[in-house]
């Protein structure tokens, strides 16, 4: 089984860069982020064209996260995380899809920092950890995926330097991230690639993407069950030298079929 997570960075502009990579690389399961649309323009019927059955959780202009499932309906488990009620914020969804608990995020970027987005961003952060250990705490196979605006470590960029006071660099948001992998969680990419070196993320300005000037702030994190079926783990960057493209790559793994 193949599950990815895209931050397509608008799901309308970016519509037929989405579905060739869907032809192409025929995840059983997609999380997007950033779809940026309301729920009712949410693109369905032409997921729906090529095989693919989708739930989102929609925010106009900004924001916004959805799961694809090939051939089958994601069963909606969750959206949004307990905590702050005023937060309205598309920002989680969390679903059942092929004998897998799957958890869609987009955590805030926190930047400037210091300041109140920096610190709505540590706060969503400790409420994801509370959510996350819900999930383990049942112990079912389950991933948590998407756009965690965190650079975990130092060989996760090209240049420490050149983002040492942004929000994904700073030791209270690595330190979150961190407790979170302290529970039990395993980083998929970062196992199989522990020397580091792997981009997701390749920023529109400065030339970043033609000198691969990026970092990895895009990942998929699995439960000790899913952990031990993994197999492999990788970014398909060629999708981000295409015309138009998501600032971000797609990052999928694959797991061996549960015994």
């Amino acid at each position: 089984m193949k599950i990815a997570t895209f931050n397509i960075n608008g799901i309308k502009a970016r519509l037929p860069r989405l579905l060739e990579w869907l032809e192409e690389t025929r995840p059983s399961v997609a999380c997007l982020q950033e779809i940026k649309t309301q729920d009712e323009g949410f693109p369905a019927e032409e997921f729906e064209k090529i095989g693919y059955h989708a739930i989102w959780h929609g925010q106009k202009g900004f924001n916004g996260v959805a799961i694809l499932a090939d051939g089958t309906k994601p069963i909606e488990v969750a959206r949004g995380l307990a905590g702050e009620p005023e937060d309205e914020h598309s920002r989680y969804i969390e679903a059942d899809v092929f004998g897998v608990r799957v958890c869609c995020l987009y955590l805030p970027n926190g930047n400037p920092q210091p300041g109140p987005k920096f610190d709505y961003k540590l706060r969503w952060m400790d409420r994801l950890r509370t959510r996350m250990r819900e999930v383990m705490a049942e112990e079912v196979p389950a991933i948590v995926l998407g756009d965690f605006n965190v650079v975990p470590e130092d060989k996760d960029i090209w240049s420490p330097k050149a983002l040492a006071d942004d929000a994904l660099m700073q030791p209270e948001s690595r330190d979150a991230y961190a407790r979170m992998l302290g529970d039990g969680w395993t980083d998929a990419l970062d196992r199989l690639n522990p020397q580091g070196g792997v981009w997701t993320f390749w920023d529109y300005q400065a030339g970043a993407w033609q000198r691969d000037h990026g970092f990895r702030i895009d990942h998929l994190l699995l439960s000790p069950e899913l952990a031990d079926r993994l197999v492999s783990a990788g970014v398909d960057k060629d999708h981000r030298g295409r015309e138009k493209a998501s600032d971000h790559a797609p990052v999928w793994i694959k797991l061996r079929p549960d015994a």
